[in-house]
């Protein structure tokens, strides 16, 4: 097998998976209460973004190819409920108009569907009198969402609560809103990760009582429990199913893949990403080279399509 390395045009021509910009889609964070982009530190080169520098941002992923982009927003004001998560005039929703006017079809436009960035407390839903996430209040919450995604343009909701029956709910509000052709995007298979500290600070969030999610999201022990959520949400409607972080449950993506025919997606996460600036930083690795070794990974391991922080770095590093 050696004679097939020997060099790096004869490596490509036998590569079995080949990473592409077309498979990439770029997380962007919007805030509501800012003119110009507010740099992150947890996660180097990532900024929340006003609504005229979202645009640029998106411009120049554009040029470079990158297919698609999924949209978190950074309200001015948060309460119990997260209510600006509807609120046609909410940051995400202004954003999703802007996005679809400047591009039209020619970007697949996403929204995360979620309340955590949106709620006072930190959690993903409606918190009952024990400090808990009701999960049947919350699916009213999540269709509100849907509908107010859908009619500000978005080609994709993802709902990403970990919620039972949250993806049955918002195909259902959907279809009500004369809306069937909006895709879901089911964060089906969302681990209770140590991984997502810099998406909390580029969301501004703070569990309240030093919580966790613990008793919603997936239990990072378990891999059959994983593949039986991924089929509850396929049975609901899923359009396609994500597991969430990508490189500690690369197991989890190959499963789902030998199972599924449905596309499957991938986020490699804040920390995964942070890990990664943070050792180049220091001179202890090659970044780029990590990057697209990662985001191979991923994609050798099934994905479809990878959310990546990495999108705008690597996007030029790669043909389509």
């Amino acid at each position: 097998m050696r004679r097939l390395r020997q060099t790096e045009a004869m490596r490509n021509l036998v590569a079995e998976v080949h990473l592409s910009v077309n498979d990439l889609v770029a997380p962007l964070f919007v805030r509501e209460d800012v003119s110009e982009p507010v740099p992150i530190d947890s996660l180097p080169g990532v900024s929340q973004h006003s609504q005229d520098s979202l645009i640029s941002e998106v411009d120049r992923l554009v040029t470079l190819g990158v297919p698609a982009v999924i949209l978190f927003g950074i309200p001015a004001e948060k309460d119990p409920e997260g209510s600006e998560a509807w609120n046609p005039a909410g940051v995400v929703q202004v954003a999703l108009r802007n996005l679809r006017q400047r591009f039209g079809d020619d970007l697949v436009v996403m929204a995360d569907l979620c309340v955590d960035e949106y709620t006072s407390h930190g959690h993903c839903g409606i918190v009952d009198a024990n400090g808990r996430v009701d999960n049947d209040e919350t699916l009213d919450l999540y269709a509100n969402a849907a509908i107010a995604q859908a009619e500000a343009g978005a080609h994709v909701v993802a709902p990403s609560g970990m919620m039972d029956g949250q993806v049955l709910a918002i195909r259902d509000a959907l279809d009500d809103a004369e809306q069937p052709d909006v895709s879901i995007l089911a964060y089906s298979a969302k681990y209770a990760s140590a991984f997502y500290g810099p998406f909390r600070d580029a969301v501004d969030v703070t569990i309240a009582d030093g919580g966790n999610r613990s008793d919603y999201q997936q239990d990072w022990r378990n891999g059959r429990e994983a593949l039986e959520e991924i089929r509850l949400d396929v049975g609901e409607g899923a359009d396609m199913v994500m597991v969430k972080p990508a490189m500690s449950y690369l197991d989890i993506v190959t499963r789902a893949r030998m199972e599924l025919d449905i596309p499957i997606a991938a986020y490699h996460v804040s920390g995964e990403y942070a890990m990664v600036k943070a050792a180049a930083a220091n001179g202890w690795i090659d970044g780029d080279l990590a990057a697209i070794e990662q985001l191979t990974a991923i994609k050798r391991a099934g994905a479809d399509f990878i959310l990546t922080y990495f999108a705008g770095d690597v996007a030029g590093q790669l043909g389509s």
